[in-house]
Order: structure tokens, then C-alpha cells, then sequence
């Protein structure tokens, strides 16, 4: 008996330690996560440096973190309040849908990016209805919406930065329908790729044509037009999944509408 008792309190003092460690680690984990977030802030948002110690408590407390898989759709209407999204990894598209069904892209959002959307269930003057999907695998911080509406309520910078925020994100999608309206295939394309040169830091653009058509907000079959008609101009060159500019001025000056393409290739294409 006396053997036993010593094997029972043997017993529970090893599960006390490994309970103590498990417990430890995971607030550990806790307060390193919390740190990475409060590092994240004070380098994405503005008005971090206007929050009183107890407001940066309560995002820290209401900030976790979340992954998206690939093809996850995070938003679809007005009523799905996540909350601010902060990019860490991977990109989400942000998109609306015609009256026809097709989905048009309005725009990206890429590490470091904030999506404020999401959210505009707490911005009382935005009620553009758009979807958010997981373009890849994506890792963000999400502050929940009813912190963010406390701090939209009490912190008049966090509300200037929230609407800032907003109306750069639809001046962009002001811009994107701007050109699916009024500007030509060709002109789209171009302005596309100048961008996506851009972001990218390379000439090597890794995208397929049914991607690229996706974010124009075009048909596949134009795209795939349309780059053979910019291959022939040696603008770029086609590859598996991938394309590479060959002549940035050259697509700048078709952008521009101050370069015609060669027969075939100038505004007998639209979508």
C-alpha cells in the first residue's frame, strides 16, 4: 500500500511538471505572438502612437492570429464582420460580383497590407458590398470588429485612419471599374502587367492567363489574345505560368495610348 501511494504522488508530480511546462510555453507563445502584433502595429498603423496603454491592451487582446487556406472565402456580404485584417503571409483578393455572376477584382492585398473592408460593418458611411477570398495560403492578425468599433468610438485618430483607409481602398476600386469601362483590352493588359512588374520587382511575372484575366476583370481568351498580339510586338514573352517583360517603355507607351499595335492587336478586342 505504502508503495502504491509513493507511485501515485510520483505520478502526479510528473503530471504537475508537464502540466507547469505546457502551460508555460503556451503563454510563452502567447506573449511572443503578442509582441510580433504590438511590433506589426507600431509599424502598420498610424495612430498606434495615439492609443492609450489601456486601448493597446485591448487590441493586443483582441488580435489573433489566423490562417486562411488557399480558395477560403473570408467575406461575401456586409453582414460578415471579421475585422481588420493585417497581411502577414500570402494575398487575399478582394472582389464583387456583376449582375451577370462574373467576379470582377478590385484589388490585392499583399504582406504588410491592411484589409479594412472586412470591417465595414464599424464604418457607418461604407456599405459597398465585396467579397474576400484567399489567393494562397495566408497568415493574418485579426482585430476583432467590436474592438475596433471601441476604437473607432473613443479614439478620433483610429476613426481618421479607418476612413483614410477606406476611401483609398475605393478610390482603387473606382480606378479598377474606371478602366473596365472606358479602357480598351490592350491598354488594360499593359497597365496590368506595368503593375504587376511593379510589385513583383521583377520582369518575370508568375501568373497564368486565366489569373491574369481574373484580376483584369477580362475573358481568358482575351488575354490569351492579347498576349500573343504583345509577344509579336516583343513586348513580352509567353511562358508556362508565367510571362517576361521584354519592353517596359514599350508597354508604358501602349498603357498610354501612344503606341498602336500591329494589325489586329488595337480595339478589335474587348472584355
Amino acid at each position: 500500500m505504502h508503495l502504491f501511494t509513493k507511485i501515485c504522488v510520483s505520478a502526479l508530480r510528473e503530471a504537475l511538471r508537464v502540466a507547469y511546462i505546457l502551460v508555460y510555453e503556451t503563454e510563452q507563445r502567447r506573449i511572443a505572438m503578442q509582441g510580433e502584433a504590438t511590433d506589426l502595429y507600431i509599424r502598420t498603423f498610424s495612430f498606434w502612437k495615439h492609443l492609450t496603454n489601456k486601448e493597446k491592451s485591448l487590441v493586443n487582446a483582441g488580435t489573433h492570429p489566423v490562417r486562411f487556406v488557399r480558395g477560403a472565402q473570408l467575406h461575401r456580404d456586409p453582414g460578415d464582420c471579421l475585422g481588420i485584417l493585417l497581411v502577414k503571409e500570402g494575398q487575399l483578393r478582394v472582389y464583387t460580383l456583376s449582375e451577370d455572376g462574373r467576379d470582377v477584382t478590385l484589388y490585392r492585398l499583399f504582406p504588410g497590407d491592411v484589409g479594412i473592408l472586412s470591417a465595414a460593418c464599424t464604418l457607418d458611411a461604407v456599405t459597398f458590398p465585396v467579397s474576400i477570398e484567399a489567393v494562397a495560403d495566408t497568415d493574418v492578425l485579426r482585430t476583432e470588429a467590436s474592438v475596433f468599433n471601441r476604437l473607432l468610438q473613443e479614439n478620433i485618430y483610429v476613426k481618421a485612419y479607418a476612413y483614410e483607409m477606406a476611401a483609398r481602398r475605393l478610390s482603387e476600386m473606382l480606378w479598377r471599374m474606371q478602366q473596365i469601362l472606358f479602357l480598351s483590352a490592350d491598354r488594360r493588359l499593359a497597365i496590368f502587367l506595368l503593375e504587376e512588374t511593379k510589385k513583383a520587382g521583377s520582369l518575370e511575372i508568375h501568373l497564368t492567363h486565366e489569373q491574369i484575366a481574373r484580376y483584369m476583370g477580362s475573358a481568358r481568351e482575351v488575354v490569351s489574345r492579347l498576349v500573343k498580339y504583345f509577344a509579336q510586338e516583343k513586348l513580352v514573352k509567353p511562358g508556362r505560368g508565367h510571362l517576361t517583360i521584354l519592353d517596359l517603355q514599350g508597354l508604358a507607351a501602349v498603357a498610354h495610348n501612344t503606341r498602336q499595335l500591329s494589325a489586329g492587336g488595337k480595339g478589335t478586342i474587348d472584355g
